[in-house]
């Protein structure tokens, strides 16, 4: 297994780092002196290992883009769960994306679509767990989903996206269950009418 440490960091890692530091100076944690310091370190990593030195005595360590990548397991109190019994959930238009998801319906609908989120982490762990719910993730151009590690009984797992990265949209791990219910992965229709209007 990979050694989540040895992992090479993006570009939008860093900039996920560097909030956290500009936050953690407004806050008064820090002092303007150690944020420069500690930018420097954050902007000249190149791996994990790299960038938890600056971020070691703060709130939250490393940016949960980074945790969980390599399969790195991913802090439960960095999960947001969103769920429903037999009702709707929907999450349209520019919301607030978080990197790591939980998502639980028993017999209703789970409706995200980031195609219209401004700023997304450039991967998104997403726990799912349907009974006999549906669950439809729209993505954006450029997006990807890895859909291998949902299982399911009587379910359907639908992708309609590339399953590696490589876009510029930002990559979906789903992992879980699909009891009586289905879980669909989709690009945004709003391209491709723009495509056909003109």
């Amino acid at each position: 297994m990979t050694d989540p440490d040895s992992i090479r960091i993006s570009d939008a890692d860093r900039e996920a780092a560097a909030r956290r530091l500009h936050d953690a100076l407004g806050e008064g944690r820090i002092t303007l002196v150690e944020l420069e310091e500690r930018l420097d370190a954050v902007y000249a990593a190149r791996t994990a290992a790299e960038l938890r030195p600056p971020l070691s005595d703060l709130p939250g360590g490393l940016p949960p883009s980074v945790t969980a990548a390599a399969g790195a397991p991913v802090d439960p109190a960095e999960r947001v769960h969103l769920r429903t019994g037999a009702g709707t959930v929907k999450r349209t238009g520019d919301w607030q994306v978080p990197a790591a998801l939980r998502l639980t319906t028993s017999m209703g609908t789970i409706h995200l679509d980031l195609s219209e989120v401004r700023r997304l982490p450039p991967r998104i762990d997403v726990e799912v767990s349907t009974g006999m719910g549906e669950i439809v993730l729209v993505l954006p151009e450029g997006g990807s989903a890895e859909v291998d590690g949902v299982r399911g009984s009587w379910g359907e797992v639908k992708t309609k996206v590339p399953a590696a990265p490589g876009g510029t949209g930002p990559h979906l791990v789903v992992h879980g269950k699909v009891g009586m219910g289905s879980l669909t992965v989709r690009a945004s229709r709003k391209g491709w009418w723009k495509a056909v209007l003109g």
